[in-house]
């Protein structure tokens, strides 16, 4: 089963985060990583509970970073994982980092779905949210039935991913980032569009389908987050 290491990272230089992302990802894919995508937040809004910025606990002069890894399975991450922290060309530079490690959020999920390789995408749209952990095969039906939607209307990809490794961290995780109960799971997934525009009418487009009302979300919505991002980098289309 495909598996994806998701990302939010605070991040107050873009260039230089995408510098730095170019330069790293030769070393993850040497190790197996198959493809590497980095996006900069262009539309990441206020929740009243959670949102994305408190995932990172966003500072002043920071945007969010959206990012994801994929990999063959979860067996192929775990070596990758343990070869790149051997990797001597992962030592840390002298120079600053262009983000703060301490605030970023990491966690491992198994894709339950993925509508297909759509090509170079100009924005995407992000979410992270909680779900009944009894509610796996509903989640991933949700995100079939949904995905058909998206991509009648434009999307190029859809990807869902069920957390399989979501680890605590000291200052900030996925747990947090969505208020998660003890019997709920993280999820992680994206929408690839052509650009904003394209999103933009697409959504509006659906709120007023019927479709989207009778196929109910499983997550918790009062808790998930969301933003919109454009891409800075990816190994598909360097």
């Amino acid at each position: 089963m495909t598996y994806v290491q998701g990302f939010l990272i605070p991040s107050h230089d873009k260039a230089g985060y995408a510098k730095m992302a170019a330069e790293a990802a030769p070393i993850f894919q040497d190790h197996g990583a198959r493809r590497i995508v980095e996006t900069w937040a262009v539309d990441v809004p206020d929740g009243k509970r959670t949102d994305m910025k408190r995932a990172v606990a966003l500072e002043d002069g920071e945007s969010v970073v959206f990012s994801w890894i994929f990999y063959d399975d979860k067996a192929a991450f775990d070596s990758a994982h343990e070869g790149i922290m051997k990797d001597e060309r992962m030592k840390m530079p002298e120079s600053p980092m262009p983000f703060d490690g301490k605030r970023m959020v990491f966690g491992g999920f198994e894709v339950v779905y993925d509508s297909g390789d759509g090509g170079a995408f100009g924005f995407v749209d992000g979410m992270v949210a909680a779900v009944p952990s009894d509610k796996r095969e509903d989640f991933a039906a949700f995100a079939e039935g949904h995905g058909a939607l998206f991509k009648e209307k434009g999307a190029l990809r859809i990807v869902d991913g069920w957390g399989a490794d979501v680890p605590a961290g000291k200052v900030t995780d996925f747990r947090r980032a969505v208020d998660l109960a003890e019997d709920e799971t993280v999820v992680f997934g994206w929408i690839e569009w052509p650009d904003k525009a394209t999103r933009d009418a697409a959504w509006a487009a659906l709120m007023s389908d019927p479709r989207m009302a009778s196929n109910k979300p499983t997550w918790n919505g009062p808790t998930a987050i969301f933003g919109g991002f454009a891409p800075v980098f990816d190994t598909a289309h360097a």
